[in-house]
């Protein structure tokens, strides 16, 4: 059994230990920051409160303050900058590392506004030579897309996609102006089989440019290959910074 968790990680609890302690000026100020941050008070990349500034005002040393704030840095709520100060961080999107998911599901599940853009869209009538080891027929007449996902108007995702033409007719007039090709899939196509392997990359210039981060950044890259009754229906590529996305399995033993 395979369950899907997706999830912000703001929303994640802190320890057992601090759970059940006595209320303290320690857990007080763990409290109020975290209450802060889940409410959208102090948005990410907001700056917060120096220490000696918080242990001004809730009348307490600043090694208190500093304990409280480690907490939730180790809780991924906040990134500490010894020169620039505390800053909330940006949440990072959870999946199940063997489930076809939404990326709009992912972005608004994490508790993110989502965005799209379509980058490029063209029909070919031969399949990339990656893929030869499919066989000569299996992409050779598709539509090729390439679009941005985004994450508070940060760049989230690189969706790169072939649809294959003869499994799935239907995409000759579909248009993703507006919507994914990814999402597009989902809903409409039913698909019976799949296979993708999931690995770490630099980025290079192109991705790097369009994800926003510096060049040779680690990046999170899964690669799909799904099929149905007609034959191959889509490849795809999900290109995400490595410091936004984290895949999640949860499982049992079989039988």
């Amino acid at each position: 059994m395979f369950v899907l968790l997706c999830e912000n990680v703001y929303t994640r609890r802190m320890d057992s230990e601090t759970e059940n302690a006595p209320q303290s000026l320690h857990l007080r100020i763990l409290n109020d920051v975290q209450g802060k941050i889940v409410s959208g008070a102090w948005a990410p990349g907001f700056r917060i409160p120096f220490e000696t500034e918080m242990a001004k005002d809730y009348g307490c040393s600043r090694m208190t303050v500093n304990k409280a704030l480690t907490q939730l840095t180790r809780a991924g709520l906040l990134e500490r900058n010894r020169k620039s100060g505390t800053f909330v961080k940006a949440p990072q999107s959870l999946s199940a590392a063997l489930e076809i998911t939404n990326i709009r599901d992912e972005v608004e599940k994490a508790g993110r506004t989502y965005a799209y853009q379509l980058l490029s869209d063209s029909a070919e009538d031969r399949q990339p030579a990656f893929l030869n080891h499919l066989g000569a027929t299996a992409f050779c007449n598709i539509r090729k897309i390439k679009c941005l996902h985004f994450a508070d108007d940060r760049p989230f995702c690189i969706e790169e996609r072939l649809i294959s033409k003869t499994a799935v007719p239907e995409v000759e007039s579909a248009s993703f102006e507006q919507e994914a090709p990814g999402a597009w899939l989902f809903k409409t196509v039913p698909w019976n089989a799949a296979e993708h392997q999931i690995f770490a990359s630099a980025a290079k210039e192109d991705v790097a440019g369009l994800l926003k981060i510096p060049q040779g950044s680690a990046c999170m890259i899964v690669e799909r290959i799904t099929q149905n009754e007609k034959g191959y229906v889509t490849w795809a590529r999900l290109s995400y910074p490595g410091d936004q996305h984290r895949l999640f399995a949860k499982f049992t033993p079989a039988g």
